[in-house]
């Protein structure tokens, strides 16, 4: 049977509207004109798709004939056939001029990098190839994207949604996060104490593992202040019964009606020269004051700190005449440390085992703590004095349980996440490998003890500490040493690095790394009441996401 129509100047009859129809009614966007997988795809925009109606970091899918490719919009030009077009352009005013320039003589092009392939049998696989020439690209769907990112259940938390599709959910992998350590990066004011709000909520929520925050600036505990106005629920009134607030400072937290459970006091003659050497840089203290004081605790013991602020002359001129310590070096030490008489925390001898009180909290009550600083968190030598002194002591018990629990798993604690802030000052190159956080981040997951970093200056961490940093959620960073350093080791940094750069100050965010199957580029989730709905209430746990397991479908929350 002949279908062919009898006039065949008629595009009407020949079907030539509903062939522009089908290709805008999927979302079409080009065709694939060139490209490599190192360097990524060039697509030529078809006419009808307005450039300004794309950016960086939108995922689009380029739809071969076997495979279809995720991909991530890295670059947007102007390309032109005609040379001239840039020293004598057209008369657009002209309609009909206009329409016959754009998308023939003049053109669209984007670059976009392939992030994975998308098998319809296996999932999301490596990218290997690419496709060909002419084959055509389109917007992502939430169908797309739910394919890699796969549903929320036992272990994944919705974090936010991808640019341009904000009915659709970023699912980040909980377990894998916690497995190794992870960074929040990002300038001043971008965020970066909300998203890790939204981190950990989402790890006590689903019962993943137990978090130690050392809360600077009282950001994560009781109530915070949000920098629009109102007042947002922190961690212990999200999950009254699963996070403890710790304060060193009970004066601040009454007058901000802080419901903390314990203050923490610790003694002068607890400190040890490994906590003194930490503060190194920010005390300016020179080698020779750090091993006068490994000395002055071999000679005077526990109470060698005390004894020193003390300033007796005898004890000065016994340590002058019988080591190899001089009498400056000796007055130097003492007068740096007499900022430590400022701190009311520190009291002449230790009462209570502040560790043992914080590991009954994680281990045995299976609570997280919220350590609250109060006034003393403008002060980085204080916030770096207890964080180094409680973190290096319970590393030490944590290796220990792990070591009894050999053999049996049911014992063994769970995983710890640590969370410090200004983490350059601890993991800066010249003290990274000596220190307990460097070490923590060495180590990985091999004793479930894990950090969680956040800093604004991610080109001051040692370089082999960031490379051990599994998961990165990175805002907004304007510094290029800074925008290296967190995309060193990440496949495709090239294409990423133009992303990051032009991510807006706020609430955006680009996750890398371990917990994703690839990055991508998040509005996080609004910290509102529909978020303490959604995250409040019993834990979410893979034993109870087991037991609400239908006999033929998934589990759907």
């Amino acid at each position: 049977m002949n279908d062919r129509p009898d006039d065949v100047n008629n595009l009407d009859a020949w079907g030539f509207d509903d062939f522009v129809a089908q290709s805008q009614s999927g979302n079409k966007l080009g065709v694939v004109v060139g490209g490599s997988i190192s360097r990524g795809l060039s697509i030529k925009l078809d006419p009808h798709v307005q450039i300004e109606d794309l950016a960086v970091g939108r995922y689009i899918v380029v739809r071969g004939q076997h495979k279809r490719f995720f991909c991530m919009i890295n670059d947007i030009s102007l390309n032109s056939t005609n040379a001239q077009i840039e020293s004598d352009p057209p008369d657009i005013s002209d309609q009909f001029l206009a329409e016959i320039y754009s998308g023939t003589v003049a053109y669209s092009i984007i670059t976009v990098t392939p992030m994975l392939v998308i098998d319809e049998l296996e999932g999301p696989l490596p990218v290997k190839t690419i496709p060909g020439h002419f084959t055509q690209a389109f917007n992502a769907t939430e169908e797309d994207v739910n394919k890699v990112f796969g549903a929320e259940d036992s272990t994944h938390f919705n974090v936010g949604s991808p640019l341009e599709l904000q009915e659709t959910n970023i699912n980040l992998n909980l377990k894998r996060l916690v497995e190794r350590s992870v960074g929040v990066f990002g300038k001043s004011g971008t965020g970066k104490s909300f998203l890790t709000r939204v981190l950990m909520a989402g790890v006590i929520n689903r019962a993943i593992g137990v978090s130690l925050i050392f809360d600077m600036h009282n950001d994560y505990g009781w109530e915070i202040t949000d920098e629009r106005g109102p007042k947002v629920k922190g961690l212990k009134q999200l999950f009254p019964d699963r996070v403890v607030i710790l304060t060193l400072d009970e004066e601040s937290s009454r007058r901000r009606n802080a419901k903390y459970d314990f203050a923490i006091k610790l003694g002068f003659d607890e400190i040890e020269p490994e906590d003194i050497g930490m503060l190194k840089a920010t005390m300016s203290l020179s080698d020779t004051m750090v091993d006068a004081a490994y000395l002055l605790r071999k000679r005077w013991e526990q109470g060698w700190i005390k004894r020193l602020l003390k300033g007796d002359p005898d004890d000065f001129d016994d340590i002058t005449e019988n080591t190899n310590i001089g009498g400056g070096t000796l007055s130097a030490l003492q007068r740096r440390l007499q900022r430590f008489e400022r701190w009311d925390f520190l009291i002449e001898e230790q009462v209570t085992d502040s560790v043992q009180k914080i590991i009954d909290y994680l281990v045995n009550q299976r609570k997280s703590v919220v350590l609250e600083f109060g006034k003393h968190g403008n002060s980085l030598e204080a916030y770096m004095l207890v964080a180094n002194y409680l973190t290096r002591r319970i590393h030490h018990r944590y290796i220990e349980m792990v070591d009894k629990s050999l053999g049996d798993n049911s014992v063994a604690p769970p995983q710890l996440l640590i969370t410090i802030e200004e983490a350059h000052k601890f993991l800066e190159p010249q003290v990274a490998s000596q220190t307990t956080f460097g070490i923590i981040a060495r180590e990985m997951r091999k004793y479930n003890v894990t950090l969680l970093v956040v800093d604004q200056r991610p080109s001051a961490i040692d370089e082999e500490v960031m490379s051990q940093i599994g998961t990165r959620v990175t805002a907004l960073l304007d510094n290029e040493r800074d925008i290296n350093a967190v995309l060193n080791g990440i496949s495709g940094a090239g294409g990423l690095r133009e992303v990051l750069a032009r991510l807006e100050t706020k609430q955006q965010a680009i996750i890398m790394g371990h917990a994703v199957p690839m990055p991508v580029v998040i509005k996080p989730r609004t910290y509102d009441e529909n978020f303490y709905q959604a995250v409040m209430g019993e834990p979410i746990n893979l034993k109870t996401a087991k037991k609400s397991l239908g006999s033929g479908g998934k589990r759907r929350l």
